[in-house]
């Protein structure tokens, strides 16, 4: 393929060489450079590809793509953009053949229910009959193939590759999370989406290498409604102005608000063995009974969201309902049905925001007891440990504290931080220390009463755990069904 075929969507002026040049691939690592591909050079928060642009042309690169000076290698084709992030991007997407325009292309954006949401919509668009390939933080999944990914948002090469694997498996509408960072970083340059979602938006990854404020987290938040054609988003939101401004797209709003074309004004919690959720009448645009199995008011929050963006899609009624009323979402509130006596469920929280919101939620269950099971990451802030206990210490009725990854630090160690946020919230909390992770679980279903909500926390869809640098299988929801077999609960 010849560069200036990949460059026919880039602003660039040649800086030396020819655009006729025949390139293979395209590559941002230096470790993957092989003979004959065009290296873009990339600024990322800790090294400058561009010094490494000799190196990439004495590797064999074919051509570099820069968006700044720098000494001129001999013997290959140089180009020079205003950004090479985005120049990447657009280049991706002409080098796959651009594959995002061959499906429905869905993008879900917002602080918290990104992930629960993604899965909803999928669920429900997979009911009607689509074939739909997704993206997001849980990894990407085409069909019955399952690959992880470094990021929520891919880089642009791998999220254009993903594109046209979804293309050729089939699928007819690609479903994705977009992050700020994502956004801000052009990994879904010159991509313009069918439906753009908007869940929520509260202060978060501010800081060296993310954003520098919230209001630069909103404005990168808020450009995706300036790439799409159809907005869905959350009227009730405080921020939802500001980010909305400058928007493109025409907009379908969902929430509680009166004002909102999908809304509800009241739910009723239900819980059964194999069933946490909620139930609630949608009204507005449309007139729709509605039972989703996730647990609490986000829950209904995230469904609202779903019936919006499945009916600006065309999906009816009876495909919504059935599809959400059996929706699971691997890791979040995900229920481990094993008892009739006793509800186990687990879920991603990891830091004191999710996990007040998981346990404020859980509550309004009314609950005999609220038993919370976690631990904290290793090599990572003693502040989000203080958070937890003390978060916990107030929330729950009983706590075991238990490893999670722990990385390169004794557990113990960890343990007694989150005791010492345990101690702020609430000094007589009862809590029982366990140091390996499946023990702890095992203790829970062991000493678990009638009428109890046991909430396993922190790692939710993760299937492994990290120790001391080794990472070893750990998932929990097979790990909770192989006990309760050993024990005879379940067959």
């Amino acid at each position: 393929m010849q560069l200036a075929t990949l460059l026919q969507d880039v602003e660039y002026t040649l800086r030396q060489g020819s655009a006729e040049t025949d390139v293979c691939d395209i590559v941002y690592d230096t470790r993957k450079i092989r003979p004959g591909c065009v290296f873009v050079c990339i600024v990322g928060t800790q090294r400058d590809s561009h010094d490494l642009a000799g190196e990439a042309a004495a590797a064999g690169a074919a051509a570099l793509v820069i968006d700044h000076d720098i000494p001129m290698p001999a013997g290959v084709t140089v180009v020079q953009v205003p950004f090479t992030r985005l120049a990447m991007a657009q280049m991706s997407a002409a080098y796959f053949g651009y594959p995002a325009r061959k499906m429905t292309l869905v993008g879900v954006t917002g602080t918290k229910g990104k992930t629960t949401t993604t899965h909803m919509i999928k669920t429900v668009l997979e009911s009607a009959g689509h074939v739909v390939g997704l993206v997001g933080t849980n990894g990407i999944t085409i069909r019955d193939t399952h690959m992880e990914t470094a990021n929520t948002t891919p880089e642009s090469y791998e999220l254009q590759k993903a594109f046209a694997q979804m293309v050729e498996a089939g699928c007819d509408t690609a479903l994705m999370e977009v992050s700020s960072q994502g956004l801000k970083m052009e990994r879904v340059g010159g991509i313009f989406f069918d439906v753009g979602v908007f869940t929520n938006i509260s202060p978060d990854h501010i800081g060296p290498g993310e954003h520098a404020d919230f209001e630069e987290y909103l404005h990168y938040k808020g450009l995706l409604f300036q790439r799409c054609r159809h907005g869905v988003v959350n009227a009730d939101d405080e921020h939802l102005e500001g980010l909305l401004e400058g928007h493109t797209c025409d907009l379908v709003t969902f929430g509680f608000s009166p004002k909102a074309d999908y809304r509800t004004d009241d739910y009723t919690l239900l819980r059964s063995r194999d069933f946490l959720g909620a139930a609630f009448h949608i009204s507005g645009a449309e007139d729709l009974d509605v039972r989703v199995n996730m647990p609490g008011r986000f829950s209904v929050y995230n469904a609202l969201c779903a019936v919006a963006v499945a009916r600006v899609l065309g999906v009816p009624h009876a495909a919504i309902q059935g599809a959400l009323e059996r929706v699971n979402v691997k890791g979040r509130a995900e229920m481990v049905p094993i008892s009739d006596d006793f509800t186990i469920l687990i879920d991603y929280a990891h830091n004191e925001l999710s996990m007040e919101s998981l346990l404020h939620t859980l509550r309004d269950y009314k609950p005999k007891r609220l038993v919370c099971i976690f631990g904290c990451g290793g090599n990572r802030s003693k502040l989000r440990r203080y958070a937890m206990g003390e978060c916990a210490a107030r929330m729950a009725d009983f706590t075991i504290l238990t490893e999670d990854n722990n990385r390169f630090e004794k557990v113990e160690d960890i343990i007694a931080d989150i005791k010492q946020g345990m101690a702020k919230g609430n000094p007589n909390a009862p809590y029982v220390e366990i140091h390996d992770r499946l023990d702890a679980i095992h203790y829970a279903i062991d000493h678990a009463q009638p009428g109890d909500l046991i909430a396993l926390i922190g790692k939710g869809h993760e299937s492994y755990r990290d120790r001391m640098g080794e990472k070893t299988p750990f998932l929990e929801r097979e790990l909770i069904e192989e006990y309760a077999r050993e024990k005879g609960m379940i067959q």
